[in-house]
């Protein structure tokens, strides 16, 4: 049996991180065989403890929080080890999970990794918003339904997990820190409900709008008219039909423009995503790794500190004619972007930034030059959208995007020059040419 280390990452995971731990170690998998490294970011909610407490981990601690990027503490000295995997604090392996991922590298010496499917911790049951709509001043181009910006399932917040799936205009900011989504016509909310086994006695959703309207809420089949006002009211709900798995990740692919994926993220795991297929790069929420593909190709690079590293470090790879496979066999649950919060200010920071600094070290010279120059445009857009024209109709501005925007970008030029030592590197190495790695970009 192979010799494998499992590397968990924790950074206050004190809710998530003893489900972890009880994962792995139902794990199908000979324990003498298994080395589990915690590797603690100097957390602060006593979760060190937990690992410390467990038999058979090994815990390391960070003396600060290097981010994801700390996953190199475990991975500099791999004698003796024939694969390395990582593990998010905040997921959860199915028992087979190790076993089918050996399985996957295994079947060929060509492959740097092995990548399972993540679906989302929870299962979901899908509320649908229909609405009139309505244009808003100045040049925003869009037709706004309703703001949706909380959910509650028996009492309890659930917004940070809920997903408002088809139909709305991506996340936007409250003056109090929340988070909102406006609608169009029709959109779908999937409201978390566990694992399912019992749907919830009571949900509701904080809704607004423009000025009042009627809006009609669906789930199974049953439905409701609910009068939206202008101001933010709690609504109550129906909610019902079979409560459904959701993709969040199965390899990851590459965009048209250098946007890094999850390849099937929020579609409804109906078993589109069985069969075993080569991905363009792997997550590192959940993944195998090759020691002699690291020592080829180096470590996460310590400038990305969260998001993007692991596209980096898949691209890197490619370039040096390694390959990755998807194992669908290979299943665990995540809790999404739970230290940070999808739509976070760190998570859109760390996202703008770090995807820039990955093309510049990677990509052909026009291409990353583009998507700098096409970045600077987007920001100027809204600008215009935010700043110019609600100062011109005497309306308050609205900064927070433009200056988070602003802030990303000069931390880019910061680092910078780095980046671009190490792409004169890596272009140095490379065995493969862009012409054959650009055959793996994905159109949106």
């Amino acid at each position: 049996m192979p010799f494998v280390r499992l590397v968990v990452l924790n950074w206050n995971g004190g809710e998530h991180l003893p489900r972890c731990l009880d994962a792995l170690g139902a794990l199908d998998w000979p324990a003498e065989r298994l080395d589990l490294v915690v590797i603690d970011n100097a957390s602060t909610d006593g979760s060190e403890a937990v690992a410390a407490a467990r038999p058979g981990v090994r815990l390391v601690r960070n003396d600060h929080n290097g981010g994801f990027v700390a996953n190199n503490l475990a991975l500099r000295d791999l004698d003796g080890v024939d694969y390395v995997g990582l593990v998010n604090a905040d997921s959860f392996v199915e028992p087979g999970w190790l076993r089918a991922l050996v399985a996957g590298i295994e079947a060929d010496d060509g492959l740097g990794a092995a990548s399972a499917l993540m679906v989302f911790a929870d299962r979901f049951v899908e509320v649908e918003i229909t609405s009139p709509t309505f244009s808003p001043a100045g040049p925003d181009p869009r037709r706004l339904g309703v703001m949706v910006s909380g959910v509650r399932v028996d009492g309890v917040d659930r917004w940070r997990d809920a997903q408002v799936a088809d139909g709305a205009w991506g996340i936007e900011h409250l003056p109090d820190g929340g988070t909102f989504q406006w609608t169009s016509e029709r959109a779908t909310v999937r409201v978390p409900v566990g694992d399912g086994v019992h749907l919830p006695d009571r949900v509701e959703l904080e809704l607004a709008a423009e000025a009042p309207k009627a809006v009609t809420v669906r789930s199974g089949g049953a439905e409701s008219t609910v009068d939206v006002t202008g101001a933010r009211a709690w609504h109550p709900v129906p909610v019902g039909g079979t409560p459904v798995d959701v993709v969040q990740n199965a390899g990851s692919v590459l965009f048209e423009g250098g946007y890094g994926a999850d390849r099937g993220f929020m579609e409804l795991d109906e078993g589109q995503y069985e069969a075993p297929a080569e991905v363009f790069a792997w997550c590192g929420g959940s993944v195998l790794l090759r020691p002699a593909y690291l020592a080829d190709v180096g470590l996460f690079d310590d400038d990305f500190f969260l998001y993007y590293e692991d596209t980096d470090l898949s691209w890197r790879g490619r370039s040096r004619g390694w390959r990755y496979r998807y194992v669908p066999e290979a299943r665990a649950r995540h809790v999404h972007a739970a230290s940070t919060g999808e739509g976070s200010p760190v998570f859109q920071h760390y996202v703008e930034r770090n995807r820039l600094l990955m093309l510049v070290k990677n990509a052909p010279a026009r291409e990353a030059v583009h998507a700098v120059w096409r970045y600077g445009l987007t920001t100027l857009s809204y600008a215009r959208r935010d700043i110019v024209a609600p100062v011109l109709g005497a309306h308050r501005p609205r900064p927070t995007i433009v200056w988070r925007r602003l802030r990303s970008f000069a931390d880019f030029l910061r680092l910078a020059p780095g980046a671009l030592a190490r792409r004169r590197r890596i272009r140095r190495a490379a065995t493969v040419g862009d012409a054959e790695l650009a055959t793996w970009r994905v159109r949106r």
